[in-house]
């Protein structure tokens, strides 16, 4: 009688008493007590855990079956989350908010990492299999992660360089270029008969910037250390766009070519550049660049500095525009014309707002009095 039969643990206990009991060392024998205290109080039988199912009717009722689905992902307890939606639902933004703010406090993620998981019996210690890790957090957008090529990766760190080097600057002139597409359109024919090559724009708005960077060398110079590099020689960058990319052939000394040899020149780069037979020289050594963005409609573009150069001239698109034209007795009219804008993308350590606007006036006027024999 009064004899411990025995004990009724939470699941767990007894896989943890059996665990310690080989490494416990048999205790000292306790005295015994009286007999009118040796009787066994029964132990209580466990507390029934609550039922999950009203939770989860409550957490259903209250969110949508998208906002459950990344709470699952990302082990989250609907719970937790304060609803903002009608009636206090919980909506797609109030729980990626909430995963937001985990992600911005370290120390809560901490503190549930630390926290102990339900103990399981030896039995299913035995039976269940090891957990698999849980699968990475999708990403925030959905898509495609694509690496980029070696070319995308070095005009992205290209670009970054120089707008982290340069104080970029852009000024804008309007040009009245009716008198060049007049020429063209005139002469194209019997100059790509004469001479096996089209007659682009392109050489027209080079030889303008040539004649202007004669005038002002401090556009073709760039900074070097503490010092100002002049250049003897005017080389010319031409941006080419390629189906996989941006790359810039360089013109070497074109101020020493004719019309035509622009021309030729300027061909035979945009040429090599698209069937990838330029060399490493082609791409190096330029001076002063333009880039033309209206070949795909672009009224102008604010370009960057291709370093080392210290500017850049970006060439919109060719439309037909109303102008105020002053005839030389002063009478004004107004007339449809050619119209395109030159943009200067330019480097204030070095040029300054005045230097620059005068090279663009010049440039302008270089275009719009053109009277240069086109070959």
């Amino acid at each position: 009688m009064n004899t411990v039969v025995g004990t009724i643990a939470v699941d767990g206990e007894a896989a943890l008493a059996k665990s310690a009991a080989p490494s416990a060392k048999p205790a000292a024998a306790a005295p015994a007590p009286p007999k009118e205290e040796k009787k066994a109080a029964p132990v209580p039988p466990p507390m029934p855990a609550p039922p999950a199912a009203a939770h989860e009717e409550e957490d259903e009722a209250r969110s949508s079956p998208l906002v459950r689905k990344i709470a699952r992902e990302h082990g989250i307890s609907l719970s937790q989350i304060k609803g903002t939606g009608l009636g206090g639902r919980i909506t797609k933004q109030d729980i990626q908010q909430f995963i937001d703010n985990q992600g911005s406090h370290p120390a809560h993620v901490e503190a549930a990492s630390q926290a102990v998981p339900p103990k399981r019996s030896e039995a299913e210690s035995h039976a269940a299999p090891a957990a698999s890790p849980r699968p990475a957090a999708p990403a925030p957008y959905p898509g495609d992660l694509v690496p980029m090529t070696n070319m995308r990766r070095l005009i992205a760190k290209h670009m970054i360089e120089s707008r982290r080097t340069s104080a970029h600057v852009h000024c804008m002139y309007e040009v009245d270029f009716t008198r060049i597409v007049n020429l063209r359109s005139k002469l194209k024919t019997a100059f790509e008969q004469r001479h096996g090559v089209r007659l682009t724009f392109m050489p027209f708005f080079v030889r303008a910037a040539i004649i202007a960077l004669q005038q002002w060398p401090i556009i073709n110079a760039n900074i070097d250390g503490d010092n100002i590099r002049y250049h003897r020689n005017i080389n010319v960058g031409i941006a080419v766009a390629l189906d996989w990319g941006l790359i810039v052939p360089v013109l070497k000394n074109a101020g020493d070519l004719n019309f035509l040899g622009l021309q030729r020149g300027i061909t035979d780069l945009g040429e090599r550049a698209r069937t990838k037979k330029l060399k490493p020289e082609d791409v190096e050594g330029s001076t002063f660049t333009i880039t033309n963005p209206g070949q795909f409609g672009a009224v102008f573009g604010l370009p960057i500095i291709n370093q080392p150069n210290s500017a850049i001239m970006g060439v919109g698109g060719i439309t037909k525009q109303p102008l105020v034209i002053t005839d030389k007795d002063g009478n004004d009219s107004i007339a449809i014309r050619s119209v395109v804008h030159l943009t200067l993308g330019y480097d204030h350590r070095l040029i300054d707002g005045a230097v620059a606007d005068q090279f663009m006036a010049q440039v302008k006027k270089n275009l719009e009095q053109w009277n240069e024999d086109v070959g």
